[in-house]
C-alpha cells in the first residue's frame, strides 16, 4: 500500500510540472516585459535587474519556454516513467515472492518454540528483604472498635475522622435510596447516569465550599488523575511536591505537561525552582502556558500540614494557579471543616482549583472538585474520570450528603478531631525508639506517621520490623495499627522512610488513646530488645 501511495504522488507530480509548463509557455506568448516599479532605482541595479530578465524571463535562454521547445520536457517524463517501472518491478511488489520468503513451521517445531516462550512476569519477584504481608480482613464498619481476622481490637488505622462511617441515620438514608434508585447508576453522567441526587450533592458541596460550582467522581483515586490532564497539556508546566501521593503523580504524568518536584514543604526550594522557571523563560521568550502548584493540605505519605499561607504568596508573585488536594484536611482543618485553605486564612475562590476525596471525612466514595464555573464545566467535558466511568451509585451520593449536613450541625466535630489529633501526638511523642514526624504546625492532623528514631540500613528492614510491632500491638494488646506502604513505582517511595500510620478520629475517647500509645509502646519494647 505504501509503494502504490508513493506511485500515486510520483503521478501528481508529474501532472502537476506539466501545468506549469503549459502555464509557462502561455505566460512566454505575451510581450515581453520588464517588472514595473523601477523608477528612482539606480542604474547599475537596473542593469543587472534587466541582464536577469534576460536570461531568465520569457525569451531567455533558461526559461520554461526554452526547455519545452528543444523537447527537454520528453527527458522529464521519460526518467518518470522509469523510476514509476523500476518501483513495480521491485520483489516488495511480488506477492509470489512474498510467499515464497515464508517458511511453514512444522508442528513440533511449533511446539518446540511455544514450550520454550517464557512469559515476561506482571511484577517482580519478592526479595528476601522484603517482608510478607497479610493484611487483616475487617468485618463491620470501620469504628472504634472493628473485628479483625475474627478477633475484636481497637482501630486505630481507618480515617473515619468524624467517626460517621456506621451512623445509623446514614445508613437508613442509604437504604431508602436503594429502594428508589437500584444499587448503581449504569452509565457515566454524560450518558444517563446523572440522578438527581448527584445533582443534590454537587449542590450541597458547592454551598459548603463556597465555591460556584462543584463535579463529584465515581472514584477518588481518579479525581485528580482526571482534573490535571483536563487543564495542562505538553506546553505547560506543573510543580509538586516530591512526597506528594501517587493520585497527583498520576494526574501530573497523563497530563504530558513539563513536571518539576520541590523538596517536601519546604518553601524556599518551591522560590528557587520557581525563579530558576521565570528566568529561562525570559531568556527562551517561551510562549504563554498554563502553570500550577499542586500540593496536598494533610501529607498521605507523611502526616504533616503544607505550609499553604506561604505557597499561596509564591504562586501569586510568579503568577501561577494553584492545585490543592484536601482528600486528608477536608472536613479535619479550618473552624468550619473546609480544609487546609480555610485553616491558613484563604479565601474561597484564592486556590484555583479545591480537589478532595469523599472517602475519608464524608464517609462514602469517589471526589469532588470545587471552583469556578468554567472549571468546573470544562471538566464534564474534559475530565476523564467524569466522562467514561459510571457515576457514584445514588446510595453513596445520598451518604456524602447526610455527612455533610451532620458535619455542618455538629462543628464540634472537627474540633474534637484537633484535640484529640494533638492529645494523640503528645502520647507518641513519649515512646522510646519512635520519634513523631511533623512539627508544631502539624500538630491538629490527624493522620500521624511514627517512624523510626534510628532508621536502619534499609526502607525494607524498617518497615519488616516495624510490621513486627504491628503484629505485636495486635495479637497482645489488641489494637490494631498499620505500616505505611508504597509502590516501589511511586515516586515517593524513596522520599518517605518507613513508619507506622496511626488514625484519630472524633470517636477515640482518651481512654482509646492511651491504650494506643500503651500498646505501641509494649510493642515496641518486646520488639526493639528482641532485635
Amino acid at each position: 500500500m505504501s509503494s502504490l501511495r508513493t506511485v500515486s504522488l510520483l503521478l501528481v507530480t508529474v501532472f502537476g510540472i506539466l501545468h506549469c509548463f503549459n502555464r509557462a509557455i502561455a505566460y512566454s506568448a505575451q510581450e515581453p516585459h520588464l517588472p514595473q516599479s523601477l523608477s528612482g532605482v539606480p542604474q547599475s541595479i537596473v542593469s543587472l535587474i534587466t541582464r536577469f530578465w534576460d536570461i531568465f524571463g520569457p525569451g531567455g535562454k533558461f526559461h520554461p519556454t526554452a526547455f519545452i521547445e528543444s523537447k527537454g520536457h520528453l527527458v522529464l517524463e521519460g526518467l518518470l516513467v522509469l523510476v514509476i517501472l523500476y518501483l513495480f518491478l521491485q520483489k516488495s511488489f511480488n506477492p509470489s515472492f512474498q510467499k515464497q520468503l515464508q517458511t511453514e513451521l512444522t508442528e513440533q517445531e511449533i511446539e518446540d518454540l511455544c514450550n520454550d516462550w517464557q512469559p515476561e512476569p506482571l511484577f517482580k519477584a519478592a526479595t528476601d528483604n522484603q517482608p510478607d504481608y497479610d493484611p487483616p480482613v475487617i468485618s463491620g464498619p470501620p469504628t472504634t472498635y472493628i473485628v479483625a481476622n475474627g478477633k475484636k481490637v481497637l482501630n486505630m488505622v481507618s480515617a473515619n475522622f468524624l467517626g460517621l462511617a456506621g451512623d445509623k441515620a446514614i445508613e437508613e438514608a442509604c437504604a431508602a435510596t436503594i429502594n428508589k434508585y437500584g444499587v448503581g447508576s449504569c452509565g457515566p453522567r454524560g450518558f444517563y447516569g446523572t440522578i438527581d441526587v448527584h445533582l443534590h450533592l454537587e449542590e450541597h458541596l458547592a454551598k459548603f465550599m463556597q465555591t460556584q460550582e462543584t463535579i463529584i467522581y465515581a472514584y477518588d483515586l481518579a479525581t485528580v488523575p482526571s482534573i490535571l490532564p483536563a487543564f495542562a497539556n505538553a506546553k505547560d508546566i506543573i510543580i509538586c511536591d516530591e512526597a506528594a501521593c501517587f493520585a497527583i503523580q498520576n494526574g501530573a504524568v497523563l497530563s504530558r505537561a513539563q513536571v518539576k518536584y520541590f523538596r517536601h514543604n519546604d518553601v524556599a526550594d518551591l522560590e528557587r525552582i520557581l525563579a530558576e522557571q521565570a528566568a529561562k523563560d525570559k531568556r527562551s521568550k517561551l510562549r504563554l502556558n498554563r502553570r500550577f502548584i499542586v500540593v496536598e493540605g494533610i501529607s498521605q505519605n507523611l502526616g504533616d500540614i503544607a505550609p499553604l499561607d506561604q505557597i499561596f504568596k509564591l504562586k501569586e508573585k510568579f503568577k501561577y494557579r494553584l492545585v490543592l488536594d484536601e482528600s486528608l484536611s477536608f472536613g479535619v482543618l479550618g473552624a468550619t471543616g473546609r480544609g487546609a485553605a480555610e485553616h491558613f486564612g484563604l479565601m474561597p475562590g484564592q486556590v484555583e482549583i479545591v480537589a478532595a476525596s469523599m472517602g475519608n471525612s464524608l464517609a462514602s466514595i469517589g471526589g469532588f472538585c470545587a471552583g469556578d464555573r468554567d472549571i468546573v464545566d470544562h471538566q464534564r467535558l474534559s475530565g476523564l474520570g467524569y466522562c467514561f466511568s459510571a457515576s457514584l451509585p445514588p446510595y453513596l451520593a445520598t451518604g456524602a450528603i447526610c455527612a455533610l449536613q451532620r458535619m455542618q450541625e455538629q462543628p464540634e466535630l472537627v474540633l474534637r478531631v484537633a484535640q484529640n489529633a494533638r492529645r494523640m501526638r503528645e502520647l507518641l511523642h513519649h515512646i522510646a525508639g519512635l520519634s513523631v514526624h511533623g512539627g508544631p504546625n502539624d500538630d491538629v492532623s490527624p493522620l500521624i506517621h511514627v517512624q523510626l528514631e534510628q532508621p536502619l540500613e534499609t526502607i525494607w528492614q524498617g518497615k519488616a520490623l516495624l510490621q513486627q510491632v504491628v503484629n505485636d500491638a495486635y495479637q497482645k494488646e489488641g489494637v490494631l495499627f498499620t505500616v505505611h506502604r508504597l509502590s516501589d513505582l511511586d515516586k515517593a517511595y524513596s522520599k518517605t522512610p518507613a513508619s507506622i500510620c496511626v488514625a484519630v478520629t472524633a470517636q477515640h475517647s482518651q481512654a482509646d488513646m492511651q491504650k494506643a500509645a500503651d500498646a505501641l509502646q509494649k510493642a515496641c519494647s518486646r520488639c526493639f530488645s528482641a532485635k
